[in-house]
């Protein structure tokens, strides 16, 4: 597997990551032990690269995969996230970005994950009532303790990533990021490139929905979060279905799958990016790993983005209150 700088700081990491969150929640039931096989044969194939957060579960993804890593702890990047805060309502999310938490959060994350350093450090999503420069001081404090080694941040804006990057260098901004959500190239992009910030992709292959495997709504298990997804329900759905066709047809003419055209594209968009396609199964994770292996061409490359342009998908990322807590 290919590397890839994020950031200008040192910080290096596989050139394809794992995103671990449905193999705790939000995607229907997981089992854990296909999860832990599905993590351990990731690390086999050079995927070290492991992105989950302290919410997903909540808790649950970090001892999984803290559980995984045992005598591998030397050969993973481990990357974690803290700042949306769970309550007993399962749908409830609040934000929370105050120093006192920020620190009490690392210290529960290494203890879940079994380790004594957390690889890069996210700030989930930005707190409005804390300035960031507050929030991020804290988390620059984690690095001067050397529980943390890099800084990053999930879903910030422009303007919030400059304030932050002015306080301690940032390494890598995450964000949604797909042939269906192409939004950061307009200002997200330019702005941690200008800066000299690393891009982590989530949501590569749209959630799943751009390797043609959901074809119908009935498909999504009853505890799905994507049930509730805008760009999955009602005539989104079968819209969006039309879209995906398209992705379909210029994979078939490579010879290689919608899902491994659509990981394929996102990787080409610079050696600054680093997608990290969710998956809680072996065979899926082999075959994203295959589509690193797939070169596109320029005209290819073309072809995918004029299928699917900006603001082609129907439906908006999220439901309206979680669209409210992101671009912060």
């Amino acid at each position: 597997m290919d590397q890839r700088a994020l950031g200008t700081q040192g910080l290096t990491v596989s050139a394809l990551g794992l995103g671990c969150m449905g193999m705790s929640e939000f995607y229907g039931t997981a089992d854990d032990e296909e999860s832990l096989a599905t993590i351990r044969r990731a690390l086999d194939l050079g995927v070290t690269f492991l992105d989950m957060a302290d919410m997903y579960g909540p808790f649950k993804n970090e001892r999984l995969v803290g559980a995984a890593l045992k005598g591998r702890r030397d050969r993973v990047v481990l990357a974690t996230k803290f700042g949306i805060v769970r309550t007993s309502d399962p749908a409830a999310r609040g934000v929370n970005g105050r120093p006192d938490y920020v620190k009490q959060s690392c210290d529960g994350s290494l203890q879940r994950l079994g380790t004594d350093h957390i690889d890069l450090y996210y700030q989930h999503r930005v707190d409005p009532t804390v300035p960031i420069e507050e929030t991020i001081g804290a988390m620059a404090d984690l690095v001067r303790a050397g529980k943390v080694l890099y800084l990053g941040m999930s879903e910030a804006g422009p303007r919030t990533i400059r304030r932050a990057h002015a306080v301690h260098p940032i390494s890598a901004l995450q964000t949604e990021y797909s042939l269906w959500s192409r939004d950061p190239e307009d200002e997200i992009l330019p702005t941690v490139r200008e800066l000299g910030i690393g891009f982590v992709a989530y949501s590569p292959l749209g959630r799943g929905f751009l390797t043609g495997r959901i074809t119908r709504y009935e498909d999504l298990a009853l505890g799905d979060f994507r049930r509730y997804s805008p760009r999955f329900q009602g005539e989104n759905f079968g819209k969006n279905l039309e879209l995906v066709a398209r992705v379909e047809a210029i994979a078939k003419a490579k010879g290689v799958s919608a899902g491994q055209m659509a990981l394929a594209w996102v990787a080409a968009r610079g050696a600054d990016i680093v997608p990290i396609p969710g998956t809680t199964r072996r065979r899926h994770l082999e075959e994203n790993v295959a589509a690193m292996a797939v070169e596109l061409t320029e005209q290819e490359q073309a072809d995918l983005a004029a299928a699917l342009p900006k603001g082609a998908a129907f439906g908006a990322r999220y439901p309206e209150a979680a669209m409210r807590i992101v671009n912060g």
